[in-house]
C-alpha cells in the first residue's frame, strides 16, 4: 500500500489592513518579504470587501493591523481580513495588534458594564485567529482573555535604550503615574541602572473617563531628571498634569515615554503646554505630520515586532527578545 508522501515547506505570509501601512510596510521589508497584494474598498454603506490577490492555501499568515482612528473601522476591517484567511485554507492565523482596540475596558467597575477587551479577544477567535501578538496590552492579565497562544511584546527595550543613550549621564528617577504601574517601572529602573522610583497618587472620577482630579508625588524627585513612564498617551491629561506636578516638586526635567501615541483632542496642545522637555512614542499608531511637534520623537517598533514574527514562523521563543521577562 502506498501513500502520498509531500513535505511542504513553511510559507511565511504578511497581510496588513489599511490603518498603518508604513509600519507594515517596515516589517515586511525587515523579514526580507513583501505584503500580499491586497484588494481592500468601502462599499458605499461603510461596509467593508477584502480579497487577497494570491493563493494564501497553507500559509503561516500574519495579519498587521493598529487600531487607530475610526478605530471600529480597522478592527473590523481585521477581523474580515482574518475570516478570509481561514475561507482561504491559511495554515495558521497570527493576529498582529500593534495596539489593541478597548484593551481599556478589561474589568468592571461598575455594574451593568461590559468587559470589552474580552469581547475583542472573542471575536478574532471567532474570526478565525490561532494566536494574538500585541505590543504593551494595557494589563498583562488581557492574554487570559484568548483562548490560545498570546505573544506580548514590551516596547521597553526599545524605549529604554534611547533614554539611556540620551539621559544615561544625568541623575535619573522612573515615575509612574499611577500605582498600578509600578511594576513596568521597576523594568524601566532595572535598564536605567538601578534609577529610583517614584509614582504620582492620584484620584480618578470614574463617572468622566479620561479626567484625573489630584496629583501628589511619591518618591525622591528632587534634583532628578524624571522618566515618566505610561502604555499610551490619549488626550494627555494624566501625563501633562503628572509631569507639572514632578517639576513642581523639585525635578531637574521630565522626559516623557510611552508606547502608544493616541493623542485624541487636545492632547498635542497639552504636549506642547506640559513642562516635559521631550515626549518619546513609538509608532504603534500612525501619527499623521499635523501631530508632529518640535519635543515628539518617534522610535519603530518594526524591528520589535518583525522579530518576534520570525520566532513564531520559525517556532523560536519570543521570550528571549526580552531577556526572559516576557
Amino acid at each position: 500500500m502506498t501513500g502520498i508522501l509531500k513535505a511542504t515547506e513553511k510559507n511565511l505570509m504578511v497581510f496588513a489592513g489599511r490603518a498603518n501601512p508604513e509600519l507594515a510596510h517596515e516589517v515586511a521589508a525587515l523579514l526580507k518579504t513583501e505584503l500580499v497584494p491586497t484588494s481592500a474598498y468601502d462599499f458605499a454603506n461603510g461596509e467593508i470587501y477584502v480579497r487577497y490577490e494570491e493563493s494564501v492555501r497553507g500559509s503561516d499568515a500574519f495579519v498587521i493591523q493598529s487600531h487607530t482612528t475610526p478605530i471600529n473601522e480597522a478592527i473590523m476591517e481585521q477581523l474580515i481580513m482574518v475570516d478570509a484567511l481561514k475561507r482561504a485554507s491559511a495554515k495558521r492565523i497570527t493576529v498582529v495588534l500593534p495596539f489593541y482596540g478597548y484593551a481599556r475596558q478589561d474589568k468592571k467597575h461598575r455594574g451593568r458594564e461590559p468587559i470589552s477587551a474580552r469581547l475583542m479577544a472573542d471575536l478574532f477567535k471567532t474570526a478565525g485567529a490561532n494566536r494574538l501578538m500585541a505590543v504593551d496590552l494595557h494589563t498583562a492579565q488581557i492574554q487570559g482573555f484568548f483562548d490560545g497562544p498570546v505573544d506580548h511584546l514590551m516596547a521597553l527595550p526599545i524605549l529604554s535604550e534611547y533614554v539611556r543613550d540620551k539621559y544615561g549621564d544625568e541623575q535619573l528617577a522612573v515615575v509612574s503615574p499611577d500605582a498600578g504601574r509600578i511594576k513596568v517601572a521597576e523594568q524601566w529602573s532595572e535598564r536605567l541602572g538601578g534609577a529610583p522610583l517614584a509614582f504620582i497618587h492620584k484620584t480618578r472620577d470614574i463617572y468622566r473617563p479620561n479626567e484625573t482630579v489630584a496629583n501628589r508625588v511619591v518618591g525622591e524627585v528632587q534634583g532628578r531628571v524624571c522618566v515618566l513612564v505610561d502604555d499610551m498617551i490619549d488626550t494627555g491629561g494624566t501625563i501633562t498634569k503628572a509631569a507639572d506636578a514632578l517639576m513642581a516638586d523639585g525635578a531637574a526635567g521630565v522626559v516623557i515615554a510611552a508606547t502608544h501615541a493616541i493623542l485624541s483632542g487636545p492632547a498635542i496642545d497639552r504636549l506642547k503646554a506640559c513642562t516635559a522637555s521631550e515626549v518619546i512614542v513609538t509608532n504603534t499608531l500612525p501619527i499623521d505630520e499635523a501631530h508632529e511637534f518640535d519635543k515628539l520623537t518617534v522610535l519603530s517598533i518594526a524591528p520589535l515586532i518583525s522579530r518576534a514574527i520570525q520566532e513564531v514562523f520559525e517556532d523560536g521563543s519570543v521570550t528571549s527578545l526580552f531577556d526572559g521577562h516576557a
